[in-house]
């Protein structure tokens, strides 16, 4: 469940954050008269990624065993490259955000009301169809039951409230940090799917190993009880994975989670900011909508 809580605050905050851009720029230029548009395009990409959710979850449950295998493994390997593409993006660009956003605002404005919708609707669906393919696939990976979907809702109104609160200047936190601890986390559970998906490619036939087990701990840590849970549901924990489970997830881990934490150190031994100045990233919800 923490998990997918996780995903959900980390993929809802950087969406709230981009519509606290719009909005927020659009109010201190006097355009309010052209909030409605943006709202609408915010809307048609929130619908459009709970389709793709939709299509993703009843789409495939009349296909044999075998093809669901394939789709799911499929598109876990297409969720990790996703969710990890984004991740260090977010990161290399967190800081001009907000600068490059008023520059495809005023253009949208100059062009008129369809170019506002579209410029909300890319900036938000973007987030909102990574979002619904990575919960997917964690979601498949944790097993079924409530608890991931609840995670990934609270993880999402939690999201929703911290933007408003930013939008209003009642809430200031350093989102670098923020973004630091949460990338990695989510490089984490990202291993965690990854390896899941490969178990789904073994299952189908589409990759050899499936019954070479690397260790067996189910005796010790079985999957129903509340830690076996506890440990899925967090870190996609599997008591009995194969040798291409544990050797993908290691490949994948480690290197990753080396470049991103190593690029974090580089980046802090960069010459210090002008006295008074702020990273843009923690400025980025600073213009109140009031």
């Amino acid at each position: 469940m923490f998990s997918n809580y996780l995903i959900g605050l980390r993929e809802g905050l950087e969406a709230s954050l981009v519509v606290c851009i719009l909005v927020a720029y659009l109010v201190k230029t006097g355009h309010r008269d052209k909030l409605a548009p943006i709202w609408l395009g915010v809307g048609i990409a929130a619908a459009v990624s709970l389709g793709f959710g939709a299509a993703l979850e009843f789409g495939t449950q009349e296909l044999t065993f075998q093809a669901q295998e394939a789709i799911g493994g499929s598109l876990s390997i297409v969720a990790v490259g996703l969710v990890t593409w984004m991740v260090f993006w977010m990161k290399r660009t967190a800081r001009h955000l907000k600068a490059e956003l008023h520059g495809k605002l005023d253009a949208a404005l100059a062009m008129g009301t369809g170019a506002l919708v579209t410029t909300a609707f890319l900036a938000v669906g973007r987030e909102g169809i990574e979002t619904s393919l990575f919960v997917w696939r964690s979601v498949k990976a944790a097993g079924d039951g409530a608890g991931p979907l609840i995670g990934v809702l609270l993880g999402i109104g939690t999201s929703i409230l911290l933007g408003y609160l930013f939008y209003r200047g009642a809430l200031r936190i350093n989102l670098a940090k923020f973004f630091t601890w949460t990338g990695g986390m989510l490089v984490v559970v990202a291993a965690g799917v990854l390896a899941y998906g490969v178990h789904d490619l073994q299952e189908a036939d589409f990759l050899p190993g499936l019954t070479a087990k690397a260790f067996d701990i189910s005796a010790t840590v079985p999957p129903d009880s509340w830690y076996g849970t506890l440990l899925k549901g967090t870190l996609n924990f599997q008591p009995d994975p194969t040798w291409l489970q544990v050797a993908v997830w290691a490949l994948y881990l480690v290197p990753t989670l080396g470049l991103f934490l190593g690029a974090q150190a580089f980046g802090r031994t960069r010459p210090a900011a002008p006295a008074g100045a702020q990273p843009a990233a923690t400025q980025a919800p600073a213009e109140p909508g009031a």
